[in-house]
């Protein structure tokens, strides 16, 4: 398949059921990088999006664009995603490495077969519902990056195939990288479950997600509407009718093994459901297929 469709593999198959939940509405990454396009050290440009004492880059999403800072520095970032468009969008950030180039990366998406091992899925912030915002928390290497959102709907061509895409060049850090967040609930991601490390309560939490592979995965979070089960999603997913049962809090879009991503929610009482739509690297059936689905109840 060409290579457009195999990055865009979370779209086919996350964006067509959790963009039907939401019309209305997977250790640290890897901290080395052998780009050479990495810009020279120094502090980025002046740019009001990403604050370097906070280090928080916020990014409104809409339709079809991204409004984002166009450098930060290397370190734990906190990118906070503002969902301002009237369907669901997401940042998917791509690194680039082993010195090719955004024209690089433009080329390869034309090719047949799978993603060159020097497109690395790299996370970043999972969807929320229309007019919601998340945040996520990543330990960024330096380099060169794309942001990009994979939806699909409406019309099933991805966003990024309208120019919902930007670079963004991560600099060399000259002074404090931040510091990692303290998570008071973890999940591990394998192929194919979620584990959490605890009971997980209501209230506000920061996640730590754990991708313990092998293969790329992701987590999206989903809070079912009152007496709504995800059988009722599975069934409003397969004739779209009605308010959708169930609204998306984000998440981590799809990282590579190895990686661990942060993110906010505050959650309420109710029944969740965590869902990986990765599709496999074997059978190309998305990750939920296999059996990635947890449920779990908020009291």
């Amino acid at each position: 398949m060409p290579f457009t469709r195999s990055i865009l593999r979370r779209s086919a198959a996350s964006l067509l059921c959790v963009a039907a939940v939401v019309v209305c509405a997977c250790s640290k990454q890897d901290a080395k990088s052998d780009s050479s396009t990495v810009a020279q050290a120094g502090a980025p440009a002046a740019n009001a999006k990403f604050d370097p004492t906070t280090r928080v880059a916020v990014v409104h999403a809409k339709d079809f664009a991204f409004d984002a800072p166009d450098t930060v520095t290397a370190g734990w970032t906190t990118f906070h995603l503002v969902n301002d468009g009237p369907n669901l969008h997401h940042v998917s950030l791509v690194r680039i490495d082993s010195g090719k180039t955004v024209a690089d990366f433009q080329t390869a998406m034309k090719v047949q077969g799978p993603p060159p091992a020097w497109i690395v899925e790299a996370g970043g912030p999972n969807a929320p519902s229309p007019g919601g915002s998340v945040d996520a928390t990543l330990n960024l290497a330096p380099g060169t990056y794309m942001i990009l959102c994979f939806v699909d709907i409406p019309g099933g061509v991805p966003h990024f195939m309208k120019g919902m895409t930007r670079p963004l060049t991560v600099l060399p850090a000259t002074a404090a990288t931040g510091t990692e967040p303290t998570a008071d609930v973890t999940v591990d991601l394998a192929d194919y479950a979620f584990t959490p490390a605890a009971t997980i309560t209501g209230g506000k939490h920061t996640f730590k997600v754990v991708n313990k592979g092998p293969q790329v995965h992701e987590l999206e979070l989903i809070r079912l509407a009152p007496g709504k089960t995800i059988k009722d999603l599975g069934a409003w997913m397969a004739k779209p009718e009605g308010p959708p049962p169930a609204d998306a809090l984000g998440g981590i879009s799809g990282m590579h093994a190895g990686m661990a991503q942060y993110f906010t929610a505050d959650l309420t009482p109710g029944n969740y459901v965590m869902i990986c739509f990765v599709p496999d690297a074997k059978d190309n059936k998305p990750h939920m297929q296999h059996g990635m689905v947890k449920e779990f109840a908020v009291k």
